[in-house]
């Protein structure tokens, strides 16, 4: 029963709060120092995905890492977790999603929280090398989700080098979260969001002109509005309803069949109670489920002489005690 009813997470003294430790590593924490190598692949659809790779020592163990909305593979939360593997001989493959590498990816559609083919891709191309006897895979908010749709879709049919997997701070109910983010209190959150996707937009906008509307971006407000004008329609969904629906990665936890742990905090200001699966990994025998009483949304930070995060910690740990 890997229900995980005592987190070894204790916040910083005075830095317990849900928005502190959400907003205090992005303004504050030092960028990890990682050296990638960068890799452009080819998508079966015509566009294209850029990985950045962190190889510096001969290694048969990779884990691949996800990143989160609007996110990069140069995120301070990546890094750190590519450098966690790094030191422990792991290699590390941080890939980008769509649009999310520094240039606009070829077409018309876009990346979003049920972007599994793409990470499919990716994991192919890494197998392809015939290098790796093991691979666990990492993902951080949108990225878990992702990541942990992909292991539900698969069930069984997971790759058996894949291992084990760990995501953090999850949406595993998108339309809740959604809606909680709407929020008085999380509209800060929201404008970040919302004005680097509406940039997004207005390049496809130049790309596309007769194919794309500007739905008067500058009056958006929520994912409502966004996700129903732009995320559903470019990747053929009627609604944004219909989107969050079958992209919550909650409807496919039940199937997963490889190791897998997710950590969620539960003073998390983007998640709702629905996006607590306690119930799930109560009675499954893969699936674990963390809880720590603080930790915000990405956040788990903590100081300590070599900058390393606890998610960073305990993504290792769990990978590495189930490898």
């Amino acid at each position: 029963m890997p229900l995980i009813e005592q987190s070894s997470y204790r916040s910083p003294f005075a830095l317990s709060h849900g928005h502190v430790q959400t907003i205090f590593p992005t303004l504050f924490r030092p960028l990890p120092v990682v050296s990638y190598e960068r890799e452009r692949i080819e998508t079966p659809d015509g566009d294209f995905l850029d990985l950045d790779w962190q190889r510096k020592e001969s290694s048969k163990q990779l884990v691949i890492i996800t990143h989160g909305l609007e996110g990069s593979s140069n995120g301070k939360y990546v890094r750190g977790m590519a450098r966690a593997f790094q030191r422990k001989g792991w290699h590390s493959l941080a890939w980008n999603l769509r649009g999310c590498s520094g240039e606009p990816n070829r077409l018309l559609t876009s990346y979003h929280s049920g972007s599994s083919h793409d990470l499919d891709a990716v994991i192919h191309h890494a197998m392809q090398l015939d290098h790796y006897e093991t691979i666990a895979l990492v993902g951080f908010s949108l990225g878990g989700n992702i990541t942990l749709k992909y292991l539900g879709d698969l069930g069984d049919h997971v790759s058996p080098k894949i291992k084990s997997a760990v995501a953090f701070s999850v949406a595993t109910d998108l339309a809740s979260s959604a809606k909680q983010l709407e929020s008085f209190a999380n509209r800060i959150y929201m404008r970040r969001f919302l004005n680097t996707l509406t940039t997004k937009v207005r390049l496809k906008i130049q790309q596309f002109p007769n194919q794309i509307e500007n739905h008067a971006l500058d009056q958006m407000r929520t994912f409502r509005e966004f996700d129903g004008h732009y995320t559903a329609p470019l990747n053929g969904f009627a609604s944004a309803e219909e989107y969050w629906q079958k992209c919550s990665c909650g409807n496919v936890l039940n199937n997963i069949s490889v190791t897998t742990l997710l950590v969620n905090a539960k003073n998390d200001p983007f998640l709702t109670p629905q996006c607590f699966p306690a119930e799930v990994a109560a009675d499954h025998p893969y699936f674990h489920f963390e809880a720590p009483a603080t930790g915000g949304h990405m956040g788990f930070l903590q100081f300590q002489d070599e900058n390393e995060y606890w998610a960073e910690q305990r993504a290792v740990e769990f990978v590495q005690d189930h490898t």
